[in-house]
């Protein structure tokens, strides 16, 4: 009996301590949707964005959804997913900025994250390219990240 009670409240701190983190990236998800999907948007590219499966590729890269591709590393900048969940002014502010962004900074002549968007193409990239793990450099960021 003992044992069941501890993995019963093993399993609901484990369970809360999820939510808690998912629900920053709905947020996020949400204010995307519904900046950019709209009724007269690409069905298939609606079904992609708003899946639980796809739908974290228009911002993460990788199986893991800890690396995030390049449209994904511009809205990181700006919002704090534990600070910033509930400020939905911040998060469209954030979204309508980075839309403006070349996919390319050094290219003014490369498409805006906004015009791939309009495109019913992924910001980040193609599904195929974004479903991979990112390059090595892209790893060792992450690491000097967490170590500063």
């Amino acid at each position: 009996m003992h044992r069941l009670v501890v993995a019963l409240i093993t399993g609901v701190i484990f369970i809360c301590s999820s939510a808690h983190h998912a629900s920053a990236i709905v947020a996020f998800k949400r204010e995307f949707q519904k900046l950019y999907i709209h009724p007269d948007t690409n069905e298939e590219f609606a079904k992609l964005v708003k899946s639980n499966k796809t739908g974290c590729f228009v911002c993460h890269q990788g199986k893991k959804r800890k690396h995030h591709n390049p449209y994904g590393k511009h809205l990181k900048k700006l919002l704090d997913k534990k600070k910033d969940k509930k400020d939905q002014e911040k998060i469209i502010a954030a979204l309508k900025k980075v839309e403006k962004m070349h996919t390319d900074p050094d290219d003014d002549k490369s498409p805006t994250y906004g015009k791939l968007i309009k495109a019913n193409e992924l910001p980040g990239g193609p599904l195929e390219t974004v479903q991979k793990e990112p390059e090595q450099e892209e790893k060792d960021e992450q690491e000097t990240e967490k170590a500063a």
